[in-house]
């Protein structure tokens, strides 16, 4: 059984639970665990616009995220002209198709069949991108591993996400793209790093079972996998 559909023991009605220093309400922790499965990657928008203070609210989590040394290395380019948004797709029907002649056969037919980009939909677009060359943070912790910036975009982007779904809107991450490409087509700054294009909406269904795995394309382990040394 997946430790979290693990059996929780829950007060009786009126019983005031007994919790450590800090911790939050069982109720508050079911909640953010009903949050988490609901967290998908959405390609299926509607087409009804986002409301800016409620795109601001969900961005403004971005902020809250660690990032190595506090060198907070995301950098964001909306993405709203036709000239910029019809580059970006451009780019992945390109790439989608170069992926699909990597497929044969029965597999070739999966992807076919796959949604991969709500890019024609999605009335938000974002490129995400980390600064590599940031002087903030004075290189802590990112000497020895400096892909930890690029990681801490990474955590920022999963906090706008969960903040995203708790609004109600939806986030899909692509990632079948010629990063090069889209950078130059974008004019993005000279030492940014895309770890991402976004397309954000109101999806046109929840669930908490990833598409991938609806389509046939994957199946999510059982057990998390957990070595000794």
């Amino acid at each position: 059984m997946d430790a979290r559909d693990q059996p929780q023991a829950e007060p009786q009605k009126g019983q005031k639970e007994d919790l450590p220093k800090g911790a939050f309400p069982e109720e508050f922790r079911a909640q953010l665990d009903l949050l988490m499965r609901l967290r998908r990657d959405v390609r299926r928008f509607r087409r009804d616009p986002v409301d800016e203070a409620v795109l601001a609210r969900c961005l403004s989590a971005i902020q809250l995220a660690p990032s190595v040394g506090l060198s907070e290395p995301w950098r964001i380019l909306r993405i709203d002209s036709d000239a910029a948004r019809d580059a970006a797709l451009k780019n992945f029907q390109t790439a989608n198709a170069e992926a699909l002649a990597g497929y044969s056969g029965e597999q070739a037919s999966l992807y076919a069949g796959l949604k991969l980009s709500g890019m024609q939909e999605a009335p938000v677009q974002l490129a995400i991108y980390c600064d590599d060359e940031t002087n903030q943070g004075h290189g802590l912790g990112a000497a020895t591993m400096p892909e930890m910036r690029r990681y801490s975009v990474v955590t920022a982007i999963t906090l706008f996400w969960l903040a995203l779904r708790g609004e109600g809107l939806g986030l899909g991450w692509v990632s079948v793209l010629d990063p090069d490409q889209l950078s130059r087509d974008l004019q993005a700054p000279e030492g940014w790093q895309l770890i991402g294009y976004f397309c954000i909406g109101w999806p046109e269904k929840t669930s908490e079972t990833p598409e991938l795995e609806l389509k046939g394309w994957e199946s999510r382990q059982a057990d998390l996998p957990i070595e000794t040394r």
